[in-house]
């Protein structure tokens, strides 16, 4: 599944997948967190709270893309690549489900705070 022969024919760079990757990534974690914070009776400030949130991931996506970019040029042998990649889309994933989830106590925090 991650291994670039798995790819096709297509000789598609590790960078190209990690950006594909962080575009999924961040879509389902906005999706999680919306549907999150309108379950639990989100308020404004709650609300307010998502885009910071959203724009710390983008930030943070940004950061990974440049990091690929600059793997993918230097002279790391392939399998080398393979196993950084497995490794950042796994923290990748975990992070983007598990940031989302994280608005579950908070939400309860505040409801029992403010109502």
């Amino acid at each position: 599944m991650f291994d670039s022969h798995a790819m096709g024919s297509r000789n598609v760079g590790f960078a190209k997948r990690i950006s594909t990757h962080l575009a999924a990534a961040l879509v389902t974690f906005c999706l999680l967190q919306i549907f999150i914070v309108a379950k639990m009776g989100g308020s404004l400030v709650l609300h307010l709270g998502i885009i910071v949130a959203i724009g710390g991931f983008a930030v943070a996506a940004r950061g990974l893309e440049r990091r690929w970019q600059m793997l993918e040029r230097s002279d790391l042998s392939h399998s080398g690549l393979a196993l950084r990649f497995r490794r950042d889309l796994l923290q990748l994933w975990v992070a983007s489900l598990v940031g989302a989830m994280l608005w579950i106590p908070v939400a309860i925090i505040f409801r029992f705070l403010f109502g």
